[in-house]
């Protein structure tokens, strides 16, 4: 049968816009393993499981083929490395975390937690702080940091912890003061720690992994925990 010029004014308009669909950019959605290898140089606990369970909380939503395979697109991979950065750094429980997303919250205001550890003068250049504190804190026991070649050095954590404390020596609070709170923390590590101690030493890495998981849940929840009933306290004093 022979082709009609009508078929060929119609082939010789679908062929350009064949054409022009093929070279739209489209925006690559990935699989929750493609994920997971993507974070885990930042996230060395990220897992599979724990991104479903993220899920299973209503914090991501990925879209599903036909076939159930979950596909995430670099949205979903930003707000989940959102999500984990506000665990990581801010020890925010997961409710909390909802309410940030809702409220705006975006990866570009979440800083990623700088590598390396640093000494006390490099401690004092970055945060501001005195050295006295500085020293202080450490004879309280509050910081402690690593001696390597009888030089003290601090990793990301006590950075932080001392320019909480710098803030809270402008109202007059020392270091000695600050023994309560390392006290308190010391004894929530020791209970959380028996909580999940078994799990902790199994021999199954992936129980292990689940176990990590969960004593960062339960180190968020009880950082609320703390919150709230400092509130309520607050609340008496200063009704």
């Amino acid at each position: 049968m022979g082709t009609t010029d009508e078929q060929h004014a119609t082939a010789g308009f679908h062929e350009p816009m064949a054409a022009a669909v093929e070279a739209r950019p489209r925006l690559k959605a990935v699989t929750i393993g493609a994920v997971c290898k993507a974070l885990e140089l930042e996230f060395p606990d990220i897992s599979i499981s724990k991104i479903r369970y993220l899920e299973d909380q209503k914090l991501l939503t990925p879209r599903r083929t036909q076939g159930g395979y979950r596909l995430y697109t670099q949205d979903d991979v930003q707000r989940l490395r959102t999500i984990l950065r506000l665990q990581r750094d801010e020890f925010l429980p997961l409710r909390v975390i909802r309410q940030e997303l809702a409220g705006g919250r975006k990866d570009g205001e979440v800083a990623p937690t700088a590598g390396g550890d640093v000494s006390l003068e490099d401690v004092v250049e970055e945060t501001g702080a005195d050295a006295k504190l500085v020293t202080e804190l450490v004879e309280f026991g509050v910081i402690k940091g690593d001696i390597r070649a009888g030089t003290r050095y601090f990793d990301d954590t006590e950075r932080e912890i001392v320019r909480a404390v710098s803030e809270l020596a402008r109202y007059g609070v020392g270091g000695r003061n600050l023994r309560v709170f390392r006290t308190s923390a010391d004894r929530e590590a020791q209970l959380l720690q028996s909580i999940l101690a078994p799990a902790l030493r199994s021999r199954n890495p992936d129980r292990r992994k689940e176990a990590v998981e969960a004593l960062e849940n339960l180190a968020s929840v009880t950082t609320h925990l703390k919150h709230l009933l400092l509130i309520r306290d607050l609340r008496k004093i200063a009704p």
